[in-house]
């Protein structure tokens, strides 16, 4: 499939997607819409989105842009019917014969659980600073979690004994991704600089679930690439980040340390209540990645750090033990 192909199939996509929204009469035909065109994985914005893998590197630029104005289409017809059918369904509502002088019933009302909560708080403040979100696979092949990010056959990391590996289908192994720093992969594979995106999500190390540690937790990943970025550029992101996330100015401090995927590796601690807390780890893109997708590190240059979500969580609202997160109590839950 060439070029002109694969955008006149993003454009019946999109044409197709927008019809199936104005058509749809509720929420329930709306909801269906949205699976057959949005889902995550069956959706026909990601069946056409896998066909990127077959453009050359010069059609990839302008295929992504095409498909990127195809999700905003469809996002907006989305929005437009679910504002549709809501009101339809509260108008009905109002209609319906209610009788007023019965005493109103007083029920608690949920909300989002404090990891999400810290989610949306993070998204909100790297978009401040011109940062997107981009998503990627929770199940991945070892060139993306491994071989991509600079990380040899045989080093430690990949430890059977430290990933959770699954079925060799199709001789291709693969694992549950033990770092969201895949997605920075697969993002410059399909994207030429500059590119300045995050990615979160869930990520999994076979760890025996303790006060500090659990087999399944979430990331923090920021990327930023293009030409000049230093050693500067990070610490300034991340000292705008601490500050706005911990809500008053926090000294941070660099650590000389060593991760396969950056050169230089720094740990990056924050003062915060009298006391040096670790914070994550950061560095410059080790050339060696740029070259991988097809960078020139001559001119290219970037910055990448990790954190983990749950501990930011943790730290900012005094919890001292990860398992209170996900023990599903609700006395717990509610203190947030």
């Amino acid at each position: 499939m060439g070029l002109a192909d694969f955008v006149a199939a993003v454009e019946q996509l999109a044409a197709d997607g927008v019809a199936a929204f104005a058509e749809a009469a509720d929420a329930t035909s709306v909801e269906q819409a949205r699976v057959g065109f949005l889902g995550a994985k069956q959706g026909r914005l990601k069946q056409v989105q896998q066909l990127l893998g077959g453009l050359s590197a010069t059609e990839k630029p302008a295929a992504g842009r095409a498909l990127n104005e195809a999700k905003e289409r469809l996002q907006a017809a989305l929005e437009q019917a679910l504002a549709r059918t809501e009101q339809q369904a509260s108008t009905s509502v109002a209609r319906a014969a209610v009788d007023l002088t019965l005493p109103g019933i007083s029920r608690a009302l949920g909300h989002r659980h404090p990891i999400t909560q810290t989610i949306q708080r993070l998204i909100e403040i790297m978009g401040r600073m011109g940062f997107e979100v981009a998503e990627g696979p929770e199940v991945e092949d070892e060139w993306h979690n491994f071989e991509a990010l600079n990380i040899p056959a045989d080093h430690p990391a990949r430890d059977p004994l430290d990933n959770f590996y699954l079925a060799n289908a199709g001789g291709i192994l693969r694992l549950l991704r033990s770092q969201t720093s895949t997605v920075q992969v697969r993002v410059m594979e399909m994207h030429e600089p500059p590119i300045r995106i995050i990615s979160l999500g869930r990520v999994y190390r076979p760890d025996e679930a303790d006060a500090t540690h659990f087999p399944m937790f979430h990331q923090i990943e920021g990327l930023l690439v293009a030409r000049g970025v230093t050693m500067a550029n990070l610490k300034t992101t991340l000292n705008d980040f601490a500050k706005s996330y911990l809500g008053s100015e926090v000294p941070i401090r660099f650590r000389p340390s060593f991760f396969p995927f950056t050169e230089p590796s720094v740990e990056v601690d924050l003062h915060w209540q009298d006391r040096w807390m670790e914070f994550g780890g950061a560095g410059m893109v080790d050339p060696a990645v740029l070259a991988a997708v097809g960078y020139d590190p001559e001119v290219f240059s970037g910055f990448a750090f990790g954190l983990g979500v749950e501990r930011l969580c943790m730290r900012r609202h005094g919890i001292t033990d990860i398992r209170d997160l996900y023990s599903g109590d609700v006395r717990f839950l509610r203190q947030f």
